[in-house]
């Protein structure tokens, strides 16, 4: 009898926990500064505000046009939803924690989506038709290898103009002579993404080696700095700087200005990453700084941005809040930030360079997009290849457009000689099934800010992960050197591949005349 009270004792306070959540459910609103968002009934007002007042919180607006009704229902909605405090499980549904959504609210979002978005997204269209030719270029190719190749990253190192590839698999650091010929390798802890090559006092040539740790994006700090002596017979990696999230890259600097080269590191993670700043004190040890602890990062550029004589940092962040940062010295060992761009993070920003194209004093902006693995698998038509026009202090109008799926990488030089800027690009994500002559591109600049693509043919060899430009045979002119990741990350469903996978690069010799 007693334990039939308590049953009946305990479920009445259930009903009543339910009550008073179901009230707070039924009064959807959500906060915006002091205020709530009172839901109206009308699904695509309250819908537009309520993905203005809360998605825009931690990214850029994605606009329901950006994807197709069936992308945002089965993945990109299901993936946002715990961000916003939705999940599968009713006390996701019912806690109130007010920062989250209600359940109503979180309706009226997708039922948003569900009615503006459209069934499927428009194909790139260019006014400008790519010219399939090998432009100026000559392919040149190792020998095949016995094994697949899943090559990260390609560098030529200046100092003796041999090329360095990373193996994602293997994790061999691989060196090749002239002749692409292999003359050594090197197992590194995880694969090397990224390499920066530096000549001591004494000459010798050393290499701070990027070590990824995952190549997918997962939060699991083991990435580590490897340095190298190339010129000693021990070159044995020795660890830098390790327990790092997923580090992409490394530059160098002296950004206090003592006379010792420091180090940034940019650890792009997947929800936890940041910019770190490694200073090298008198005794040559160093102290870490976060510069900030913002995951996602790509790329870093440093260079005295506000011409006061310090070195500052560029940096593009390409995974949730993408954007350009600049991040300004401010002399006292420190950084202040500015945001220059922001991109919704469908874009998947993957590189960006800053030269003055149009020689009005002004550094410009390339830029690419169209990483496309996170929560949107699919072509779109707004990836591609940006030129951005700097107007003064760092505003930046974009001039330039040109369509390309997936696009990757890209590398700038005066590739004909005709004294103006060229760029190349590769697309690992490229409509590999009806377009893989995208894979690589060569845009020939006529007149700043305009480009006439060639598309290189080069598909069969490969399919480009990596890239880099280097004079690699020593006759003073820019090379192309290409890395091929040959087999995973697929997106396209019932694509068969066409290219080797035994080839872990290429080279594209410039055959122009100067």
């Amino acid at each position: 009898m007693n334990r039939n009270r308590t049953y009946l004792f305990t479920s009445f306070l259930f009903l009543v926990v339910v009550v008073i959540s179901g009230s707070i459910l039924l009064n959807g609103c959500s906060e915006k500064g002091n205020t709530r968002y009172v839901l109206t009934g009308d699904v695509i007002a309250d819908g537009k505000n309520l993905v203005q007042i809360n998605c825009t919180k931690c990214h850029s607006l994605v606009l329901p046009n950006m994807l197709p009704k069936d992308v945002w229902k089965y993945h990109t909605l299901p993936s946002m939803g715990p961000y916003l405090g939705m999940t599968p499980y009713l006390d996701g549904y019912y806690k109130k924690d007010t920062s989250g959504l209600t359940l109503p609210e979180w309706q009226s979002v997708v039922s948003y989506y569900n009615k503006m978005a459209p069934d499927s997204l428009p194909v790139a269209k260019t006014s400008v038709n790519a010219v399939n030719d090998w432009a100026g270029f000559s392919l040149k190719t190792p020998a095949a290898q016995k094994e697949v190749s899943f090559t990260t990253m390609v560098a030529l190192n200046p100092f003796n103009h041999k090329i360095y590839t990373a193996d994602g698999v293997s994790r061999v650091l691989q060196e090749w002579g002239s002749n692409l010929k292999l003359e050594g390798s090197v197992r590194l802890p995880s694969p090397a993404v990224s390499a920066t090559f530096v000549k001591g006092e004494n000459g010798a040539v050393s290499g701070m080696i990027s070590c990824i740790g995952r190549i997918d994006p997962i939060d699991f700090l083991n990435g580590k700095v490897m340095n190298i002596n190339f010129g000693a017979e021990n070159s044995t990696p020795t660890v830098f700087a390790s327990e790092l999230p997923r580090p992409v890259q490394t530059i160098s600097g002296d950004f206090n200005k003592d006379g010792l080269t420091d180090w940034v590191v940019c650890g792009q993670g997947k929800l936890k990453g940041g910019v770190y700043l490694f200073k090298q004190k008198p005794d040559h040890t160093f102290d870490q700084v976060n510069i900030t602890e913002k995951p996602g990062v790509v790329k870093a550029i440093a260079g005295d941005f506000n011409k006061d004589g310090w070195p500052d940092l560029m940096v593009l962040f390409g995974r949730g809040d993408e954007g350009l940062i600049l991040f300004l010295n401010d002399q006292h060992g420190g950084f202040t930030q500015k945001s220059l761009l922001r991109f919704p993070p469908v874009y998947g920003s993957t590189d960006f360079e800053l030269t003055d194209i149009d020689h009005d004093g002004n550094l410009d902006l390339i830029y690419t997009c169209g990483y496309n693995f996170n929560d949107s698998r699919i072509l779109k038509p707004y990836h591609g290849l940006y030129v951005f026009k700097n107007t003064g202090n760092w505003n930046f109008k974009q001039q330039w457009f040109y369509p390309i799926n997936g696009c990757t990488k890209f590398v700038t030089a005066d590739f004909d000689g005709d004294g103006d800027l060229d760029i190349a690009t590769t697309a690992f994500f490229a409509d590999l099934k009806n377009n893989p002559a995208e894979g690589c591109i060569y845009f020939e600049q006529d007149k700043p800010f305009s480009f006439k693509p060639h598309t290189i043919p080069v598909s069969k060899y490969g399919r480009w992960m990596s890239m880099a430009v280097a004079d690699y045979n020593n006759d003073g002119k820019p090379d192309i050197i290409l890395g091929n990741y040959s087999t995973g990350f697929s997106f396209l469903p019932g694509l068969k591949p066409f290219w080797a996978k035994d080839l872990p690069f290429i080279v594209l010799e410039n055959t122009f005349r100067k």
